[in-house]
């Protein structure tokens, strides 16, 4: 099997990005992914994501993640991870972590006191790793009001100077 490799998303990467987090939903029964009227930004990912990368193996996108900076505390800016999918292939292999560290190198460059994130209420695995990864489940919740009638959690994690 070919490596794994990481880089920066480029607008190439819509469709293998799109199957990505597509294939991720449908292990969900009643969640899908509409590109076209909730998520827009995949149709071009290279130009709407500043701080975004993904896997790629065998010419396949097998990953992702992005983050950028969503708010502010006293104790500094607040970055949020976004869209961290793996093909089920990658999954249990440290992969998710190896890209939820990046999104925590990513904030503590950027002067970061904290990373939050929204998980859907169904993702029970990911909510796991990312308590094993030092968020906490923060007891806010938010209905996206979407085609899969989603809500999402709301976690979030101090970082440590």
């Amino acid at each position: 099997m070919e490596p794994v490799l990481q880089r920066a998303v480029e607008d190439r990467d819509a469709s293998g990005l799109q199957r990505l987090i597509a294939d991720a939903f449908a292990d969900y029964p009643h969640c899908f992914l509409d590109v076209e009227m909730e998520e827009p930004e995949l149709m071009a990912p290279g130009q709407h994501f500043l701080n975004f990368i993904v896997l790629e193996q065998a010419g396949c996108i097998v990953g992702s993640v992005g983050c950028s900076q969503s708010g502010a505390t006293p104790a500094g800016p607040v970055f949020e991870l976004k869209k961290l999918y793996l093909d089920s292939g990658l999954r249990g292999q440290g992969w998710g972590r190896r890209l939820a560290e990046w999104v925590d190198l990513q904030a503590r460059e950027g002067g970061a006191a904290a990373v939050e994130l929204w998980s859907d209420t169904r993702f029970e695995t990911a909510h796991r790793v990312y308590e094993r990864l030092g968020y906490r489940m923060t007891g806010k919740e938010r209905p996206l009001n979407d085609l899969s009638d989603s809500a999402e959690f709301h976690f979030w994690k101090e970082l440590s100077a």
